[in-house]
C-alpha cells in the first residue's frame, strides 16, 4: 500500500513524525511524506521514505497577494504531483489545520486518516486519538501523552516504538560527521580534551527561553570540567550567543546562523549532550540518539513535547501555575515570564549536565524546579520519571491516573477493569470526586431521556435532552484539571450523522470513563484516610 504521511506544521514535529514513518515502513508500506517545502532538508535525515512532496506554502501566500489564479494553480500543481508520482492508496493527515484537513481531502486517496474532513467540509478525525491531540493542545497540562505516541496512535500503529528498528533519524552520513567534527576543531583548536557540549540559547518566545547568563554560568562550568561549549541557533539568535560570550570569558565555539540543518545535525552528532530549550534542535538531537537536558517554561511542558530518547533530562519551574495556558498572560509570571524564566538555579542546570556526561554526581537538590527523567513506559509509550521527588504530587498522580484511563478509553479498550488507587491528597480528590460525580449523574439522565426520545420524540423532552448534554460539559469545564475531558465530550457527541443509537452508545461509554476516573479517586482517598486513621 502507498501511505502518504502529511505533516504541514514546524520542524519538531516533522522530526518527530519519523517513529510514524517508520512503523509504517515496517509494515511493509510504500510510505511518502509531504511537509513544508523549508522543512524538505528534515526528509534527508529520516528513515523509511519512498516520496517527499514538499508543499510549497510561503509561495502560494506570495502567488495569491499577486493573482489567486496563480495560487491556484501552484495548489493543483502539487496536488497533480503527489498522485501521479506516488498515487496514494491512504493518506494520514498529522497537521489539524483546515488547510491541512483540505488538502488531505483533496488527494482523493481511497482512506484518509487522522485530521480530515467529511464530503461536506466537517471536522471528522478518524479516531478519537486525533481529536484528543487537537483538544489537548488547547488545554496546556492535560495531556500525558508525548506527540510523537499521540502521532503513532493515529496512524493505528500500536506496537513497541523501535521494534522496527528504526525510530530514530537516520542521521549525517560519516563524511558529513567527519567534515563537523573538523570544523569544531579549526575553530578552537585548543578544545577541551572531553569532547564538545552543545547549547541552544534561543526558543519560539522570549518566555520560553531560559536566561543567556545563566547558560553562561553553565558554559563556564563545563569549561572548568574538560568540556568545549558549542552554541548553535538561528541567524537572528546570535546576539544571544555575543551576550554568553561577553559573560561566560571562556572560549565557545560560536555557530549560531552558521549551519544549515544537514550541517547542524552533523555537529550535534559529534556533541555528547544537548542543553537547550524546548526547540526544534531539541528533536533533532533526540532523534539522533544525543541525549537532552532541556528546560519547559511557560507554555512548553515536557510530558507532551519532551524530547523522544530515553536517558534525557527535563526540567520545568516548580510553579503551581506551570505550564501557563496559550493566549493568556500568567499572574504570577507576567507577560515575559520572568519569574518562570528564574525558577531553574544554574547550578541544577550544571550538576545534571555533569552527571550526565559522568563525571559528577546527580544533584542532590532541584530547588525551584521538578526534574524528570524520559523512559519508555511499559505501555510503550514515552513516560517520565521524577528525580526531584514530585511523583508523589496531585499533578503527577492525576496524570498517571489520566494516563491509564485516557488510553484505554481512546483505544476503545475495556474500562471495566479498576485503575489504580490515584492517591490524590483528600482536599484535591473531594473536588475532583464532586465534579465527576455530578457528571456521572448527568450522563445517567442522558442516557434515560435519550431511551424515552428513541421511543417518542416530543419537544419537550427534546428541549431537557439538550439542556442535559449541555449541562455534561458545563459541569467537567469547570474544573480546569477536566478541561479535556469536556472539550472531548462536545466534540464526539458533535460529530455529523450521529443518530440516537449512536448517542446513546457515546453516553454510556463516557459514562464509564468517568465513573472509572471517580472510583479510583474515591479509593485511593479512602485508603490514604484509612491508615492515616490507623
Amino acid at each position: 500500500m502507498n501511505v502518504l504521511v502529511m505533516n504541514l506544521t514546524r520542524l519538531g514535529d516533522l522530526l518527530q513524525s519519523q517513529p510514524t514513518v517508520a512503523g509504517l515502513k515496517a509494515q511493509g508500506h510504500r510510505v511518502g511524506l509531504a511537509c513544508l517545502e523549508n522543512f524538505a532538508p528534515a526528509a534527508a535525515l529520516m528513515r523509511g521514505l519512498d516520496g517527499l512532496f514538499p508543499f510549497p506554502g510561503a509561495r502560494l501566500l506570495a502567488r495569491l497577494d499577486q493573482d489567486w489564479r496563480l495560487a491556484l494553480a501552484g495548489y493543483r500543481e502539487a496536488l497533480d504531483r503527489v498522485r501521479s508520482e506516488f498515487s496514494p492508496d491512504l493518506v494520514i493527515n498529522l497537521t489539524p489545520s483546515e488547510p491541512g484537513r483540505l488538502l488531505a481531502l483533496s488527494v482523493n486517496a481511497a482512506q484518509t486518516r487522522g485530521f480530515v474532513l467529511d464530503d461536506h467540509g466537517f471536522n471528522a478525525d478518524s479516531c478519537a486519538w486525533a481529536a484528543f491531540l487537537q483538544l489537548a493542545s488547547r488545554s496546556r497540562g492535560a495531556s500525558p501523552f508525548n506527540i510523537v505516541d499521540l502521532f503513532r496512535r493515529i496512524a493505528g500503529l500500536h506496537g513497541a516504538p523501535g521494534a522496527d528498528g528504526g525510530f530514530g533519524l537516520r542521521g549525517p552520513s560519516s563524511e558529513a560527521r567527519g567534515e563537523a567534527l573538523g570544523r569544531l576543531r579549526a575553530l578552537l583548536p585548543e578544545a577541551q580534551p572531553r569532547g564538545h557540549v552543545a547549547l541552544q540559547l534561543g526558543a519560539s518566545e522570549n518566555r520560553r527561553r531560559w536566561p543567556v547568563a545563566r547558560f553562561a554560568l553553565v558554559a563556564q562550568g563545563l569549561h572548568a570540567a574538560g568540556f568545549t561549549p558549542v552554541l548553535v541557533g538561528t541567524a537572528g539568535e546570535k546576539p544571544l550567543g555575543q551576550r554568553l560570550r561577553a559573560q561566560a570569558k571562556v572560549p565557545v565555539i560560536d555557530l549560531m546562523g552558521e549551519t544549515d540543518l544537514p550541517a547542524l545535525a552533523a555537529v550535534l552528532a559529534g556533541c555528547r549532550l544537548l542543553v537547550t530549550n524546548d526547540t526544534g534542535t531539541m528533536h533533532l538531537a533526540a532523534g539522533l540518539g544525543v541525549p537532552c537536558l532541556a528546560m519547559f517554561l511557560a507554555t512548553a511542558q515536557p510530558w507532551d513535547t519532551g524530547p523522544y530518547l530515553p536517558g534525557s533530562i527535563c526540567l520545568e519551574p516548580d510553579m503551581a501555575c506551570h505550564p501557563c495556558a496559550f493566549g493568556q498572560t500568567c499572574r504570577a509570571c507576567g507577560e515575559d515570564g520572568e519569574a518562570c524564566r528564574q525558577a531553574i538555579a544554574h547550578e541544577t542546570v550544571l550538576g545534571l549536565a555533569l552527571a550526565m556526561l559522568g563525571t559528577g554526581e546527580m544533584p542532590g537538590g532541584f530547588a525551584g524546579s521538578r526534574a524528570w527523567k524520559t523512559v519508555m513506559g511499559s505501555d510503550n509509550l514515552m513516560d517520565l520519571v521524577s528525580l526531584s521527588g514530585h511523583e508523589l504530587d496531585d499533578r503527577t498522580r492525576l496524570i498517571r491516573l489520566q494516563r491509564g484511563l485516557y488510553r484505554r478509553y481512546l483505544d476503545g479498550d475495556s474500562l471495566d477493569r479498576a485503575a489504580d488507587p490515584a492517591g490524590l491528597s483528600p482536599e484535591a480528590a473531594e473536588q475532583m470526586a464532586a465534579t465527576l460525580s455530578a457528571a456521572s449523574e448527568f450522563l445517567f439522565l442522558l442516557e434515560r431521556q435519550g431511551l424515552l426520545l428513541k421511543r417518542d420524540p416530543l419537544a419537550s423532552v427534546k428541549g431537557k435532552f439538550l439542556n442535559t448534554w449541555q449541562r455534561v460539559q458545563s459541569v467537567l469545564a469547570a474544573d480546569p484539571r477536566l478541561a479535556v475531558l469536556s472539550a472531548l465530550w462536545m466534540f464526539e457527541s458533535e460529530r455529523p450523522g450521529l443518530d440516537m443509537p449512536d448517542i446513546l452508545a457515546l453516553t454510556a461509554r463516557f459514562r464509564q470513563l468517568i465513573d472509572a476516573l471517580h472510583s479510583s479517586i474515591v479509593i485511593g482517598t479512602n485508603s490514604a484516610c484509612a491508615k492515616t486513621d490507623h
